[in-house]
């Protein structure tokens, strides 16, 4: 008896809950595609400031000399547009748009839209074995993380276009005269490169941003009675779940643009850079960008998954 109880609430988690991103697939791929495109508009510029910071190969800060520091932050940031004016550094934070965008919406779709699909197929099947073995708040957190990561991993398979928005933001002359069909053609699963690292970085980063998320909204009371979490609880469950998954996966982050950012022929393995970052930058190296990360982290996050969920529980009612 109790355990025909229990599968009955692992089912539901979530059919019912407000934790988790719940309704129909056009609502999903809406609501998701929706965050993304608002998401790549409002912090495009952000991301390629930390891209280009966790690129740059020497010291940044000189603790002697501010203005030092100032000037190598200058041109590790602007590159080509360092002594242009303001205006012409601000357009200089906007390439790669297109590979943004196509990678940001088709991330968003695939990993807003999908890890519930996947977590309502998990709860089905292991949802009552989580609940005995780590308790209803505690398996609900780690069905959610676990699939979470899943997805992360899955994510993989997006690598190309996130390589050549990385390219663009660091080393456009890579891309310079050749057209998109060009480089798919001839560079191949080249763009692959760094899969083993992205997967690695993902599924960690993955865990921490969907088991932050629900683990916040648990000790919020948040699903309790049966309502849907409001705007503030999503904004905090969000920066929780985000920061958690920045911090976790900025070391593997850092190598994997770097493999990324290196010319098209280069043989250099993810080792080796690890090698010679430690070598000349210390391991502070690994943590290179997670200053400005972590100061948009939660606006960036909150803003895309907060509007993930809610316009998917929107699109949901619209479309019964």
């Amino acid at each position: 008896m109790t355990s025909k109880k229990e599968n009955t609430n692992a089912n539901n988690v979530t059919a019912t809950s407000p934790i988790h991103m719940s309704g129909k697939s056009t609502a999903r791929i809406i609501g998701s595609a929706v965050a993304g495109v608002s998401e790549l508009a409002l912090f495009h510029p952000v991301d390629t400031v930390a891209k280009r910071l966790m690129s740059t190969e020497t010291r940044v800060i000189t603790l002697h000399s501010p203005a030092q520091t100032a000037a190598n932050l200058n041109v590790a940031i602007f590159r080509n547009a360092a002594a242009e004016s303001i205006g012409q550094k601000a357009i200089s934070l906007f390439p790669g748009i297109g590979f943004g965008a196509a990678y940001k919406i088709l991330q968003r779709v695939y990993k807003f839209g999908g890890q519930p699909v996947l977590l309502d197929s998990m709860t089905k099947r292991f949802g009552a074995d989580f609940d005995e073995r780590f308790g209803h708040q505690t398996g609900r957190t780690l069905l959610s993380a676990t699939s979470g990561s899943l997805i992360g991993i899955g994510e993989v398979i997006l690598l190309p276009l996130d390589a050549l928005k990385v390219k663009a933001q660091t080393s456009p002359e890579q891309l310079h005269g050749r057209g998109v069909i060009d480089i798919f053609a001839k560079e191949g699963f080249g763009l692959y490169r760094g899969a083993g690292l992205t997967a690695m970085r993902n599924a960690p980063g993955s865990f921490a941003l969907f088991g932050g998320n629900t683990a916040a909204k648990t000790y919020m009371g948040v699903g309790e009675d049966g309502n849907r979490a409001t705007w503030a609880q999503d904004a905090i469950a969000s920066c929780v779940g985000a920061t958690a998954s920045i911090t976790v996966a900025q070391p593997l982050d850092v190598i994997k643009t770097r493999v990324q950012n290196r010319p098209f022929d280069s043989p250099e393995s993810g080792a080796t850079i690890f090698k010679r970052l430690i070598q000349n930058e210390g391991f502070g190296g690994l943590f290179k960008g997670l200053t400005p990360k972590l100061l948009v982290v939660g606006p960036k996050l909150i803003f895309s998954f907060t509007v993930a969920q809610h316009l998917i529980g929107y699109f949901e009612h619209r479309l019964k």
